[in-house]
């Protein structure tokens, strides 16, 4: 199943009613919606910086991706970005794939790929 990472940013209005409900009830309002999709939370983590919470979850596919962040983003209470995580082999495997690409301005393809 393919793995995200889902970065959210609570606005202003978002961070009271966190506060209210506490982190632990809001940890379990957003695995049960990655349940619901036919997922599975890895990890949930508050955090400081740019980002109010990383949640790393298995989903089985973009949509299901999509469809988390969209449902997230539309309460105006929290802004989330969706980040698609491959593995190692995974990085072996592109690395090693063949691609066909010609670079702006180049009148031949890049050395080493056919």
């Amino acid at each position: 199943m393919p793995k995200f990472m889902f970065q959210a940013s609570y606005t202003p209005v978002g961070v009271k009613a966190m506060a209210r409900e506490g982190g632990a009830k809001r940890r379990g309002a957003v695995g049960a919606a990655i349940e619901a999709l036919g997922g599975r939370m890895e990890s949930f983590y508050y955090a400081f910086g740019k980002h109010d919470v990383v949640v790393i979850a298995d989903l089985p596919d973009n949509v299901a991706s999509t469809a988390f962040a969209i449902a997230v983003n539309q309460t105006g209470l929290v802004t989330v970005s969706t980040v698609v995580l491959i593995t190692a082999d995974e990085m072996d495997r592109a690395a090693k794939k063949a691609v066909r690409y010609r670079a702006p301005g180049q009148k031949k393809l890049a050395p080493g790929k056919k």
